[in-house]
């Protein structure tokens, strides 16, 4: 993975002395989780819940988002203790429900006609906070969400940051949370198509999530021992795909594994969207590349094609021993840096350590796989086509 690059404000959370400024200053905290669930999502709510009881401190989560500090939004704010965590370490999904719909600094409002207008109420999610007492939030989510927390820590909201999405493309931590046990779901889900595969003597194509990194397309596909990897990084040449099928075949074998992320790309092309129905309105969204990749494969090549998409089996279910841990680590780490007064920042993983970052740091650019790097030359070594 990309190397970390250490910045002015790093702050090893292990290590460094509190903060006098802050000491004795916070008594109640929030959390809330925006974006897409992830593994570990519950594992950081009980590590934060956990560690502020034993500062002293109370703890309220805020539901789906930062809606539950709006006014015209209560009983969405809710008091946690250790009942209210206990028992979730293992369990997917997020207790406080998150949402990836409502920015605060362009909230939808109805108007009477029936109308959506956008509007600007950063402000008064942050005269929420004060309406609760709340001294501090912890913020939990991806590049969207942390971005959002670092523009409402410019006005004044002392914010700190977890790093949460299963694509593995924050920058500033080794890891996020979440994305070891999406790898493992789409290497057991690759695993479980060989024997159909190669039973039917088929090409099976499984499309996996991300959007401009193909980190767990790259992880699950070497580990499932997949014959062709697609990621966004490294724009494909169908053709070249389908050789390396026509190859296996002349080999012998004559059936294929091949993996894509969602976001990657043919060489001149664009991304693959399909449209979603529901709600007020039909939406484009990303996916659909692997059914288009079936296709071209079976009309080039001849060979029966089928495709298979993961979707939000990769986001939902029980974390892995690994995940739960990270998870864990990154909850009390959060509280530590709210007890020395780093806002403003993200915890992130720098094996062995977990540090404090700037959050424009951490959101300066996507992590994406270097298409130089280690892991691509290991794909390479074995024998795995890129689509290159």
């Amino acid at each position: 993975m990309n190397e970390k690059k250490t910045v002015p404000g790093d702050e090893d959370l292990a290590t460094a002395a509190p903060r006098a400024d802050r000491a004795g200053k916070i008594r109640k905290i929030a959390i809330n989780t925006g974006g897409g669930d992830a593994p570990g999502l519950n594992a950081v709510i009980r590590a934060i819940v956990l560690s502020a009881l034993h500062r002293g401190w109370s703890v309220v989560g805020v539901e789906n988002g930062y809606g539950g500090l709006l006014p015209d939004d209560p009983g969405r704010v809710i008091p946690l203790g250790s009942d209210e965590v206990r028992g979730i370490t293992h369990r997917g999904g997020t207790i406080l429900g998150t949402t990836n719909s409502f920015d605060p600094f362009a909230w939808p409002v109805r108007l009477p006609d029936g109308s959506i207008e956008e509007r600007d109420r950063s402000g008064e999610i942050i005269e929420g906070l004060r309406r609760h007492g709340i001294d501090a939030l912890i913020a939990i989510g991806g590049d969207g969400s942390l971005d959002l927390a670092h523009r409402l820590s410019k006005r004044g909201l002392p914010v700190v940051g977890v790093p949460k999405t299963i694509d593995n493309d924050l920058c500033g931590t080794s890891l996020t949370f979440g994305f070891l046990t999406a790898v493992a779901t789409a290497t057991d889900a690759i695993g479980k198509l060989h024997s159909t595969a190669e039973s039917h003597r088929r090409v099976m194509v499984v499309e996996v999530m991300g959007r401009h990194a193909g980190w767990i397309a790259l992880y699950s596909g070497l580990a499932g021992s997949a014959d062709v990897i697609l990621i966004p990084e490294i724009p494909f040449d169908i053709e070249r795909v389908c050789d390396k099928i026509r190859d296996r075949e002349a080999a012998g074998r004559d059936f294929s594994i091949v993996c894509v992320a969602e976001g990657a790309t043919p060489a001149g092309g664009e991304m693959v969207m399909k449209t979603v129905h529901g709600g007020d309105d039909d939406q484009e969204r990303l996916g659909g590349l692997g059914e288009v990749v079936a296709r071209e494969i079976a009309r080039r090549t001849g060979k029966e094609t089928r495709s298979l998409t993961l979707g939000h089996l990769q986001r939902g279910g029980t974390p892995n021993s690994y995940d739960r841990v990270i998870s864990l680590r990154f909850g009390a780490a959060a509280v530590r840096c709210v007890a020395r007064g780093r806002f403003g920042t993200m915890v992130a993983l720098d094996p062995p350590h977990v540090r404090a970052i700037p959050l424009a740091e951490a959101l300066a650019d996507l992590k994406v796989v270097p298409v130089d790097g280690d892991i691509v030359m290991t794909a390479q070594a074995l024998g795995v086509s890129l689509g290159d």
